[in-house]
């Protein structure tokens, strides 16, 4: 069973919605997979009339769009996008960036223009600051409190997020490394879920995270190996 296609109410609720607008196959699975390790749930439009129909269907907080596609310009998906939907945020993707679709893409309120090639954390630093702007526009940052269902989620995402730093972010896993606890400030981890970090409590990890991917578990084995030593 696919597991991406069989999405609860309460992680529907919980994790922002991305769709990836964008031709180009290899770039739109690489998109999604990256931002699906991030605890993001991405659906991938293929044309502008696709995107669309999604966007006018779904929920979505964040569209990262290509501006040359197969039917429908862009340009004008955005268009019509902030038109009716204006709280979605936008990135733009291109591979044909110009000063004057730069101007035109801000003009109509995109949250940034990303020309291609860029790179992985390039997309997850834009794609988490165009989020949070998102929240707190909508005031969505105001204290609640989440349901049991929701903190399994959210510790969930947090975990993925800090363990998929630790392997593109040299910096990050020293200071993890050395600094323990200290290098995780800012991200809403509870004193357990930090401490099956920090101590490489696989444990833990696999009943309340699940299985990990090997560049996940490549700072836990580090961990591990030290601590025997």
């Amino acid at each position: 069973m696919n597991t991406q296609n069989n999405i609860t109410v309460a992680e529907r609720a919980t994790n922002p919605h991305i769709l990836v607008m964008e031709d180009e196959s290899s770039v739109a699975q690489g998109l999604k997979m990256v931002l699906t390790e991030e605890g993001y749930d991405v659906d991938v439009a293929m044309t502008g009339g696709s995107a669309l129909t999604t966007l006018e269907n779904d929920g979505i907080d964040l569209l990262l769009a290509d501006l040359r596609l197969p039917d429908i310009d862009g340009m004008e998906v955005i268009r019509q996008v902030k038109e009716k939907k204006p709280e979605t945020e936008v990135i733009v993707i291109t591979g044909y960036a110009t000063v004057s679709s730069a101007v035109e893409a801000m003009k109509l309120g995109v949250y940034d223009y990303l020309a291609k090639p860029f790179t992985e954390k390039q997309v997850r630093i834009t794609v988490e600051g165009a989020l949070r702007k998102g929240k707190e526009e909508s005031g969505a940052l105001k204290e609640t409190v989440p349901t049991a269902e929701e903190e399994k989620l959210i510790q969930k995402r947090e975990v993925m997020r800090v363990l998929n730093r630790t392997s593109d972010d040299t910096e990050f896993w020293t200071n993890l490394m050395e600094g323990g606890s200290k290098a995780l400030e800012g991200y809403r981890l509870s004193d357990e879920a930090k401490a099956a970090i920090i101590s490489g409590d696989l444990k833990w990890l696999n009943t309340h995270v699940g299985e990990l991917t090997q560049k996940q578990l490549m700072f836990i084995y580090k961990r591990l190996e030290r601590e025997a030593w």
